[in-house]
């Protein structure tokens, strides 16, 4: 179990999905961000719901603001405007929920979530998360997460511009739900992780893959020597998921409710990982069962 040094953190579940469910505008390729510029009250209601669940790490709603991607499914100049608006949408929700919760910096994939295929090379990629890392550590957010990242090279990027603001940096990799120990790209999740230890990231994490995948990728995180976790999805594929498609057409699974999600969590945790919450349709529910369900088994939650 893990010792009272090691206090569990709390992150918060799946922003798009959340956001796509308590919105009545149909499904967009600029998914949450379309939903903050339409609504975003939304947007600050989601963020204040997972902290009073129990989230103490909630992650900046820009995951779609990439510059790529506004390019190609909006306008280039709704970066800054996007940014500013979530910055405001995740401090507004830390003071309405008058519980403390650090706001992490999101460096998303910056082509299409799960298409290793498709990402840019090494130095573009730098490029455009630098001009994120800028906008929002000028924000004051409290850390940087990198996430989703299906292909070593572009999280070894994410992972350089993050650690160049000198705010802590958590690494996180979606692995294949078939196979747990490879990225989506089919790299060995070892080998990429290590190198993104090796460019100064502070934890490493894999997200947005089935919980089963999660439970087998912990193995070979604990083998790393820093904070490691993880935070699953419940959709039942994400085979249809088209680079500038809508999340629509994805499946959510039915057998993951709060509590048989809870149950995946606490594999990982008794594996030793220390970071963990939810990602896509995982919601504030889950997040709260999870906080309950630590603390029932005797983990200690980090304030």
């Amino acid at each position: 179990m893990t010792t009272e040094r090691d206090p569990i953190v709390l992150l918060d579940g799946g922003m798009g999905q959340e956001l796509q469910k308590r919105s009545d505008q149909p499904a967009s390729p600029l998914w949450s961000a379309q939903v903050m510029l339409d609504e975003p009250n939304l947007v600050v209601d989601a963020h204040r719901d997972f902290i009073n669940a129990g989230a103490r790490v909630i992650t900046l709603n820009t995951y779609s603001a990439t510059p790529t991607r506004l390019a190609r499914d909006g306008q280039p100049d709704w970066f800054e405007p996007l940014h500013t608006a979530a910055l405001k949408a995740a401090r507004q929700a830390c003071k309405e929920s008058g519980r403390g919760a650090r706001i992490a910096g999101c460096l998303p994939p910056l082509v299409a979530s799960y298409r290793p295929e498709v990402a840019h090379d090494e130095a573009t990629c730098l490029k455009e998360y630098r001009q994120m890392v800028e906008a929002q550590k000028a924000g004051g957010v409290d850390l940087f997460l990198c996430e989703t990242m299906s292909i070593a090279h572009e999280a070894h990027a994410a992972t350089i511009a993050a650690v160049e603001s000198g705010l802590p940096v958590w690494t996180s990799f979606t692995v294949d739900d078939a196979d747990g120990t490879k990225l989506r790209s089919g790299e060995s999740l070892a080998e990429s992780a290590k190198a993104v230890v090796d460019a100064g990231a502070n934890a490493v994490l894999v997200n947005c893959a089935v919980p089963e995948a999660l439970t087998t990728a912990m193995d070979v995180l604990k083998e790393l020597g820093v904070p490691f976790g993880g935070y699953a999805n419940a959709f039942t594929s994400v085979a249809a998921l088209e680079p500038g498609g809508t999340v629509d057409v994805l499946e959510a699974r039915k057998d993951l409710d709060p509590d048989a999600y809870a149950d995946h969590v606490l594999q990982w945790v008794e594996k030793g990982a220390t970071i963990v919450g939810g990602c896509c349709e995982v919601g504030p529910a889950h997040i709260k069962a999870l906080a309950e369900r630590l603390a029932a088994a005797g983990y200690s939650l980090a304030s």
